[in-house]
């Protein structure tokens, strides 16, 4: 879907005064941001601004994004800067000029060559953390790289160590006036960002900065300005192809890594959009958009121009729905170089350096390293390594690492699937896994094994050791449930021959079941046809038990149950949801869910004035209908099995204790709710013996267990609610002796 497109089919959903006013604000905030990267890819600052025009443009009308925005970005343009500094090129000289466009082309004919192959799909297989770990990357050596011209240095080249030896080196000549301008930009638009990110704080500084040399002339105390910007439009031609011919190997090489940067950073975050707001992203059509971008962006002399998770974030903030806002931009950016060039040269460079240092930091995946180091330690270290992996080994070494890593990745989780053994639940009709699930049971003298992946050499081995683990002396039947293995190879066929064989020398059968068809397809065309004509193929869980003997309702290990042969409606019957969707946490879950749900129903009763009146005629029923259908309860209430449910009321009951002991909700308010919950748990009790379950047996046990659990765990609240229990009752009694009596029969009960 082009800009046209957009605009003729969600004619309803665009605003088109947000998406211009999106476009305008984009172009104030890319002038310095712009001049700041094309300096870094050794270009005059003049030709950030020529790359905001043209570049742009074309991007907005070929694009099915319909609010990321490009332009000359961090990570194309220091890898340029890198190239330069390793080929001895002069930043600025007429040498670079001629030299940054033809990487912008060449990368433009990569982009070609992608489309032509589908090469978008190569995204799928870069992981979050190799890009983080590689965007950080990035981000801290153009900072590391900035640095020295904050405080009216010289910006460095090279790896972390010489980008910290030019720092050191550039301490010497240091400017406080340069470097107080510079760090206060950062630290104001950083702290603007968290506390007023509607703002657009770049252009602000932006003005600010020209001020400041307007009144003070900071550039007589040795600030240096930026250089004039000559007003008109860029040069339009062909950039000189030829130069390629003098260094073909690092030319191809290098702006091959440029175009999978480009690619995989502005795939997925435009993706990331995509899907926020229900679209639908063509990659081909992006990599097309890309290819013509950088070819445009050849054509006036820029540098490479990349995606701007930053830039986007701002129109995202605004509202914007088409890529009008692109067009808005890049006409805003022409009218500043038709008409506005002059004032440019009246901000200080320290101001552009915070503001491009601002950006950077923008950049940086520092929340993302969090969360991985609390709950994936694993993916945690292939950050670093992706990210240390930039800084020492330079832009072109982190996509290296990067992509092996991600290579790595996506093998290391191919031969450690996820696995259980499952059992049956009392009650239940399926299967689940005895490691989620406290009240799934065994089946007596089976192994039913489930494997969530493919089966092929690298995991063959975790296949048999689990199931050998498994196995008893008193074992007479192993299954494994298939439904995760989709495609097999030819080692994994020999090896299951191998164990069939072997088990069934034991007396043990052996079944694969609950897999697709196009499996036992796989499976006869690499030679494991046996194992289909000697039956230990079968289509379920239940027709390999059947086969091996064993009938419903199967006998249950431990307890000794017997569970029932599945019923219609057995599936409303969950008993175990929030277990099995929460795991360990499941309990800390139902306590917060319980510590909300008296929060909303203090609100609630507080919002009414008629309570007192009501408990006082028996007559409650509406006002707690009232609070217990508007509570938040009810809008998750499909996760609530019948366990689940029992356990909510007595946290609950316990939060509503709490409330009553710090008077926020008054003793015959407490009296009234306590006995709706009574009300439920019955209700819920009946249900099931209605249902003939046996599980209404273990219901009443569990919620036994629960009690003495809470009683342990919640003692003085349990202690509060026996003495006020009694305390309510008398005082009860004598206003309302009906309630009173239908109350303590609830709990007596």
């Amino acid at each position: 879907m082009n800009l046209l497109s957009m605009l003729s089919k969600n004619r309803k959903e665009i605003h088109f005064g947000k998406d211009i006013f999106a476009g305008v604000v984009i172009a104030l905030v890319s002038i310095p941001i712009s001049m700041g990267y094309a300096q870094i890819a050794g270009l005059p600052a003049v030709f950030g601004l020529y790359g905001s025009i043209l570049p742009i443009f074309v991007f907005g009308l070929i694009t099915s994004s319909r609010q990321f925005v490009v332009g000359v970005d961090a990570m194309p343009a220091v890898m340029v800067g890198s190239m330069l500094a390793e080929l001895g090129i002069v930043a600025e000289s007429r040498e670079a000029l001629s030299f940054v466009p033809v990487i912008a082309m060449v990368v433009a004919l990569w982009f070609i060559l992608f489309a032509v192959f589908r090469f978008g799909r190569i995204v799928k297989y870069i992981s979050m953390p190799v890009m983080g770990g590689f965007i950080s990357g990035v981000g801290c050596t153009i900072i590391l790289m900035q640095l020295p011209k904050l405080f009216g240095g010289n910006p460095g080249v090279g790896n972390v160590i010489q980008l910290v030896d030019n720092i050191v080196e550039e301490a010497g000549h240091f400017h406080q006036l340069s470097f107080w301008l510079g760090l206060g930009t950062t630290l104001v638009i950083l702290i603007c960002r968290r506390l007023c990110p509607r703002i657009p704080m770049t252009a602000v500084l932006l003005v600010v900065g020209g001020l400041i040399q307007v009144v003070c002339k900071v550039d007589t105390y040795g600030v240096k300005l930026l250089p004039e910007v000559a007003k008109g439009l860029p040069q339009f031609a062909l950039p000189d192809m030829t130069i390629i011919a003098e260094h073909p190997q690092l030319i191809f090489t290098q702006s091959f890594s440029i175009a999978i940067v480009i690619m995989a950073q502005t795939l997925l975050a435009s993706g990331n959009y995509a899907i926020k707001y229900g679209d639908k992203l063509n990659h081909n059509r992006e990599l097309v958009a890309y290819a013509a971008m950088n070819a445009a962006s050849g054509i006036v002399g820029c540098c490479p121009v990349n995606g701007s998770v930053s830039r986007s974030g701002i129109t995202d903030s605004f509202g914007c729905r088409s890529q009008l806002m692109s067009v808005a931009a890049a006409v805003t950016m022409l009218l500043i170089l038709l008409f506005a060039t002059p004032l440019l040269s009246y901000l200080p460079v320290p101001v552009l350096t915070g503001i491009v240092m601002a950006a950077l930091v923008g950049i940086l995946e520092m929340k993302m390293a969090g969360r991985l180091w609390k709950i994936r330690k694993n993916e945690f270290m292939i950050f670093m390594i992706s990210f240390f992996g930039v800084l020492f080994l330079g832009t072109v070494g982190g996509v290296v690492v990067g992509t092996i890593l991600s290579f790595c990745e996506v093998a290391i989780r191919a031969t450690a699937p996820p696995t259980a053994l499952v059992g049956r639940i009392p009650g239940q009709g399926n299967f689940y896994s005895l490691g989620r699930n406290s009240n799934a049971r065994p089946i007596k003298n089976v192994v039913i094994y489930r494997f969530g992946g493919n089966l092929f050499f690298a995991n063959i081995d975790r296949f048999q050791n689990d199931i050998a683990r498994a196995v008893k002396e008193d074992t007479k039947c192993i299954v494994v449930d298939a439904r995760g293995i989709s495609s097999i190879d030819i080692t994994a066929i020999d090896r299951l021959i191998v164990m069939a064989r072997n088990y069934m020398k034991q007396g043990i059968r052996f079944y694969i079941t609950e897999h697709e068809g196009s499996l036992n397809d796989a499976i006869r065309s690499l030679g494991g046809a046996t194992l289909i004509e000697e039956n230990h193929v079968r289509r379920t869980i239940t027709l390999a038990l059947r086969d091996a003997g064993f009938e419903k309702p199967y006998e249950l290990e431990e307890s000794g149950q017997v569970g029932a042969v599945a019923e219609p409606d057995e599936e409303l019957e969950k008993l175990v949801e929030v277990e099995w969707a929460f795991g360990v946490d499941a309990e800390k879950w139902l306590e917060r869910l319980a510590s909300e749900e008296a929060r909303l129903i203090e609100q609630e009763l507080h919002e009414t004035e008629t309570l007192g009146e009501v408990v006082q005629d028996i007559s409650y029923t509406e006002i707690v209908n009232k609070i217990f259908g508007q509570a938040r309860l009810h809008t998750i209430w499909g996760m609530l099995g019948r366990f689940d449910e029992n356990e909510f009321w007595d946290y609950l009951e316990i939060k509503l204790e709490e409330l009553s002991v710090t008077k926020k909700i008054t003793p015959e308010e407490l009296v009234s709710l306590e006995r709706e919950i009574e009300v439920r748990r019955m209700e819920s009790e009946e249900h099931l013996r209605a249902m003939g379950s046996s599980a209404l047996g273990r219901l009443r046990e569990h919620r036994r267990e629960l009690r003495k659990r809470m009683r342990a765990q919640h003692p003085e609240a349990y202690a509060h609610m026996d003495s006020l229990h009694k305390k309510l009752y008398g005082e009860l009694k004598k206003k309302n002796p009906k309630l009173a009596e239908a109350i303590k029969e609830l709990h007596e009960k």
